[in-house]
Parts: structure tokens; C-alpha cells; sequence
């Protein structure tokens, strides 16, 4: 149940994203993203908090028991976002690394045996520890794409797209047929709402 690979595409998807913020200043940090009221601060705190769910889910399936994602459900989830967002560009970039780094940490001194205990996430949903690894590589590869640093879902890998396409394929109830023209990168995109346009068809909630 060691999830060796999943956790190597983590490690190199984290360099990718350091390397692309290590610039940041802190007018950067207080530009606005096309995510709704976020700025680059509110991005870079929810990649560090995503990191400590990890970690804090990780540590109690280590003890065989289930925690929240993050504490306080949503609720909380947003008002540590919001309560991270306006500091320093050298303070967000540091949280990015520092929560990484405990997490890899985490990651690396598991029992074997925990990677098969159940977590849960904010939304209640149920999942072995080991299928966690690949949701951390999917938050830094979308969110990499947010950064406006001219990364786009163009430089998504192969391997990125032919492990995650199918999971969002499933992961929507009556979704539209896939737009005329498109390839694979360009459907997972719209998927991940990466890919918009008044043209294209408007997807359902999350499934």
C-alpha cells in the first residue's frame, strides 16, 4: 500500500511550485487570481493548509484514527485562509516550503500498515491514507496553473492527465458532452473550471 510513486510525483510538483513563487514579492502576493476574491496570499495559505491536513490525517491514521481535514469543516478551513492571506510575500512563500517539508517528513516515517487506515475530508467523504497522496500532486498541479506565472494546463504531464482525467470524468453526474475540438488537456482543464469560455457548456456540481 506504500504509495512510492504517487509520493515522487508529489516531491517533483512541489519543486515546480517553489521554483515558480521563490520571486514573489509582496505586490505579487496581493494580486488578484481567477479565483473568486482570492489573491496569490490566499492561494499560498490554502496550499500550506491543504499541506498540514495532510500531515494532521496522516499522523492519526499512524494511531488508527480518523480526524478532520481541517478543523472547523469548511468554516474553518476559510477563515485560516483568510487569516493567512495578508502577510508578507517572504512569510507565505516560507509556510508553502515549511508545511511541505512536514508533510514529506510525515510521509516518510509511516508504518506501513497506515497507509491502508481510513481518512476523511472536509466534505465527509472516506478514503485510505494512500489515496491522499495523488489529491496533494492534483492541488499543485491545478494550482500552479492559478499562480499567473505563465504556467498554463498546457504544461500539464501526460502522466498528470492520464491519472486524473478519468477520476474527473467520473467525478460529475450528467456532465455535458465534451466541447468539439478539444484533447485530452484541454477537457481536463474545462473540468477543473481551468477552461472557460462563453461557448462552452456550463458543468454540474461536483459529484
Amino acid at each position: 500500500m506504500i504509495p512510492h510513486d504517487d509520493i515522487a510525483r508529489v516531491l517533483d510538483a512541489q519543486r515546480r511550485f517553489d521554483d515558480a513563487i521563490e520571486g514573489f514579492t509582496d505586490d505579487d502576493v496581493r494580486r488578484m487570481t481567477a479565483l473568486p476574491e482570492w489573491t496569490i496570499g490566499h492561494l499560498l495559505t490554502h496550499v500550506a493548509r491543504n499541506a498540514d491536513s495532510h500531515t494532521r490525517r496522516s499522523e492519526a491514521a499512524a494511531r488508527d484514527e480518523v480526524v478532520e481535514q481541517y478543523p472547523g469543516g469548511f468554516e474553518g478551513r476559510a477563515a485560516e485562509i483568510e487569516a493567512g492571506a495578508s502577510r508578507s510575500a517572504a512569510a507565505l512563500i516560507d509556510d508553502v516550503r515549511v508545511s511541505a517539508s512536514t508533510m514529506h517528513r510525515v510521509w516518510g516515517s509511516m508504518p506501513d500498515t497506515a497507509w491502508a487506515n481510513v481518512t476523511r475530508d472536509v466534505g465527509g467523504r472516506t478514503r485510505p491514507l494512500a489515496d491522499l497522496v495523488l489529491r496533494r500532486w492534483q492541488e499543485l498541479e491545478v494550482h500552479a496553473v492559478d499562480l499567473g506565472t505563465g504556467i498554463t494546463y498546457r504544461d500539464w504531464s501526460d502522466d498528470f492527465v492520464e491519472q486524473w482525467l478519468p477520476r474527473l470524468r467520473a467525478s460529475f453526474a450528467d456532465r455535458p458532452a465534451t466541447p468539439t475540438g478539444f484533447d485530452d488537456r484541454d477537457e481536463l482543464a474545462w473540468l477543473y473550471g481551468r477552461l472557460k469560455g462563453d461557448d462552452l457548456p456550463p458543468l454540474p456540481a461536483w459529484g
